[in-house]
């Protein structure tokens, strides 16, 4: 295949973003998550063991061998759609892509040298090809993040947590580790939906993947806009035993909630930083070496500064409570969590029945 066939775009001409740095898209919480992983206690030893001892290369045999290899020969259409992704990301070096048996729709970029992508059958079965062109740029946008060297490292942690007692710390300190990881990438699949919408350049095909993610093929049965009213609700629902609950549900995900992720992107999709990189003002990869690590700690810290003044999560509301000094701590405290007032707990009691309404 040709570059030309990067041009072959379906009818509409998308933009190129040449030298784009990763980051143009990536979420300051993205960063933030990263940079507070890598100062964890005992996660240079693990992943210094692990970088030399994970076998890299069986795992491509391994793909190799019970894959697909996406080609012009094999999935030729995901195999354009990968190089044009590529090509309007300026990345260079196309990663392979492999087809896998698995009705579980999913994706990920793995690799510790170079990375690779891995699509299952049941989201190409899923997905229509605006909608897969988008998954296939959020890829693409982990592989020039970055991502996959630390993806690779929570997938073997995770899936050989009972083999891994050869590693010099206690099960507490793995677990912590883990769960640092988790937090990170969560935040980095925020980063990656947004390079999927710099690839793809169609928000509703985004939102219209992120519902059959989560509900099927079914679309004559959904509405993107009660999908995202959905997002708020969850977001702005229940007391702080609500909000605790939240973090205990989330913990054990690798990817954050599907329509936490659409609201996300949709709001980042409005902001003019989106706007700035669509009319070609963007950071360029050849400028990464010249950025101040204390730049992108005040941007992390001015985003969750932003978010808790403006979130409607009752945990978050009195964060900002306590940040902005308000009095009577106790008090609050015992209003959220008993439901408010001395007039009991009725209105609550019905609630914890339909939890998952």
């Amino acid at each position: 295949m040709t570059d030309s066939s990067h041009e072959n775009v379906p009818s509409r001409q998308r933009k190129r973003f040449p030298g784009i740095s990763s980051r143009a898209y990536e979420h300051p919480a993205d960063r933030s998550a990263l940079v507070a992983l890598r100062r964890l206690s005992g996660f240079d030893t693990v992943f210094k063991a692990l970088s030399g001892l994970l076998p890299e290369r069986s795992l491509r045999l391994l793909f190799l061998s019970d894959s697909v290899r996406v080609s012009d020969a094999q999935f030729a259409h995901l195999n354009a759609m990968l190089r044009d992704a590529c090509y309007i990301l300026d990345l260079e070096k196309v990663p392979p892509m492999y087809v896998t048996q698995d009705p579980k729709p999913n994706a990920m970029c793995i690799g510790l040298d170079e990375p690779i992508i891995v699509v299952t059958t049941g989201l190409v079965e899923l997905l229509d090809e605006e909608e897969m062109r988008a998954v296939v740029g959020h890829e693409v946008g982990h592989a020039l993040s970055g991502h996959s060297v630390y993806r690779t490292v929570l997938l073997f942690l995770t899936s050989l947590a009972l083999k891994i007692a050869w590693i010099p710390l206690g099960n507490v300190a793995i677990m912590a580790i883990v769960t640092a990881l988790r937090e990170w990438f969560r935040k980095s699949e925020l980063s990656a939906d947004r390079a999927g919408l710099l690839v793809g350049q169609d928000l509703q095909a985004s939102m219209r993947g992120l519902m059959k993610i989560a509900g099927g093929n079914h679309l004559h049965e959904m509405n993107v806009d009660a999908f995202l009213a959905q997002a708020e609700e969850y977001e702005a629902g229940g007391d702080l035993r609500d909000s605790v609950l939240k973090i205990m549900n989330v913990l054990p995900r690798s990817h954050p909630f599907t329509t936490v992720r659409a609201a996300e992107l949709k709001k980042w999709a409005e902001t003019r930083d989106y706007q700035r990189i669509m009319d070609g003002h963007y950071p360029k990869r050849d400028e990464d070496k010249d950025t101040s690590v204390s730049d992108s700690f005040r941007e992390s810290a001015s985003h969750y500064a932003e978010s808790v003044r403006t979130s409607k999560d009752p945990l978050m509301k009195l964060v900002g409570d306590i940040a902005g000094g308000a009095g009577d701590l106790g008090g609050k405290l015992r209003e959220r969590f008993t439901g408010g007032g001395t007039s009991g707990s009725g209105g609550r009691d019905t609630g914890t029945g339909q939890g998952e309404g």
